[in-house]
């Protein structure tokens, strides 16, 4: 690999090596070929690969374009056992990947140096203490960090720390390898935007001016675990079309406990079919164990509800229509969150970027509609009987990673 200067590392004693880029800068490839050199000096023996979910470690850290696999040479190629989650050189050196939505996993394995790529969409921030309490092998144990930035606790916190090196870089830096159609659509499309600011010129925001709320907000009131609940439902705003510029469409779980808390769960949303959101809601409504599917039909009006019964012809279903606007009905929900009553169960990367952009004056057709019913239709009494909806780890089973905003009321 004939890498750029920031794609070196760093010289001199450092423990923690936090680069932080945009998209299509080459940072899985730099994670990738960091870990092939250790392995190859003997310098690292055990290694943690750890990514966002299970998927992401074995698509982009192993398997991917510039993954583990794809950069060996054929004379140091190592087996791959995916059953084991590990990976084995020929010089006996292993690696093993881990998913940071089951932290548990690297509580008492032990590394001698690990690579974490993508750390600000780690739904569970304890993955990262876990992981450094077990990187204590050898002489000289270090992680090296690929991640585009987010205003997370997790990724200020690394920069605050005298002790971690930072290097910077932009997708704009290897122009020269990345497809004309990538710059075409994606750069010229995002460039100038506060989203191409982030993901192209990897910078840490700041809040909106103005938003109704911030990281700072949510990060407070993040659970790790909830209570028992009263009360769950799976909340769906079906977007007008499923092409590749429409809206998503918004599913979100949400839950209540005895005390009138609210707990958002998980966050599912994308961009659909019809009968595929559909059958992305009822799953989630029976893994959860949901009281109801609740929708708004303002888009599609009885179309909504049929699409459901297609899938599920006897789950528990009511429909909404808004009747005020976005930021009318967002305003209360954001009240809540500041009285520390509404809290998420890990991390939603996508979830709270798009919270924390949501202004007064917001009106980009973009943002959710989604509204949980979590408090109750009027007059009906919640069927759960203290339900404790918390799985293995301490977190609900069964979540999935979103991209879509979400409204309790």
């Amino acid at each position: 690999m004939r890498a750029r200067d920031e794609q070196k590392p760093p010289p001199g004693d450092w423990r923690v090596w936090l680069l932080l880029a945009g998209r299509g800068f080459g940072k899985t490839r730099t994670g990738a070929e960091l870990v092939r050199q250790r392995i190859a000096a003997h310098r690292a023996r055990h290694v943690a690969l750890v990514a966002p979910t299970a998927a992401d470690a074995r698509d982009v850290m192993v398997e991917g374009e510039s993954g583990l696999l794809a950069i060996a040479p054929p004379w140091n190629r190592p087996e791959y056992e995916p059953s084991k989650r590990r990976l084995t050189w020929p010089n006996g050196a292993i690696a093993t990947t881990y998913s940071a939505d089951e932290p548990e996993r690297l509580r008492g394995p032990q590394h001698d140096f690990a690579w974490c790529d993508e750390l600000a969409a780690w739904r569970y921030p304890e993955a990262w203490d876990m992981l450094m309490f077990g990187l204590r092998l050898g002489d000289d144990p270090r992680a090296v960090v690929t991640t585009t930035p987010r205003p997370t606790k997790l990724i200020k916190a690394l920069l605050a720390d005298p002790k971690v090196i930072v290097t910077r870089g932009t997708t704009y830096e290897n122009k020269r390898n990345l497809p004309p159609a990538f710059l075409e659509q994606i750069v010229r499309r995002y460039e100038g935007t506060r989203l191409g600011r982030q993901e192209l010129q990897a910078e840490i925001l700041e809040d909106v001016p103005g938003a109704l709320w911030g990281h700072g907000m949510i990060d407070a009131a993040r659970v790790a675990s909830v209570p028992e609940l009263t009360r769950i439902v799976v909340a769906i705003d079906p977007a007008a079309g499923s092409g590749e510029h429409s809206d998503e469409t918004g599913i979100v779980v949400a839950g209540k406990d005895a005390a009138g808390h609210g707990y958002v769960l998980a966050d599912i949303s994308g961009r659909y079919a019809p009968t595929e959101w559909a059958r992305a809601a009822i799953k989630a409504y029976r893994a959860h164990d949901a009281d109801r599917v609740v929708a708004e039909v303002n888009n599609g009006g009885e179309m909504v509800e049929a699409t459901i019964r297609v899938v599920d012809p006897n789950v528990a279903f009511t429909a909404v229509r808004a009747a005020r606007g976005k930021v009318a009905r967002a305003e209360p929900v954001a009240a809540l969150y500041e009285q520390g009553r509404v809290h998420h169960l890990g991390a939603f990367a996508q979830l709270e970027d798009q919270m924390c952009g949501f202004a007064h004056d917001f009106d980009r057709a973009a943002a959710s509609d989604v509204r949980s019913a979590v408090g109750g239709e009027p007059g009906e009494r919640s069927r759960r009987r203290g339900r404790r909806c918390v799985g293995r780890h301490g977190r609900l089973q069964g979540l999935d990673r979103g991209r879509r905003r979400m409204h309790l009321e």
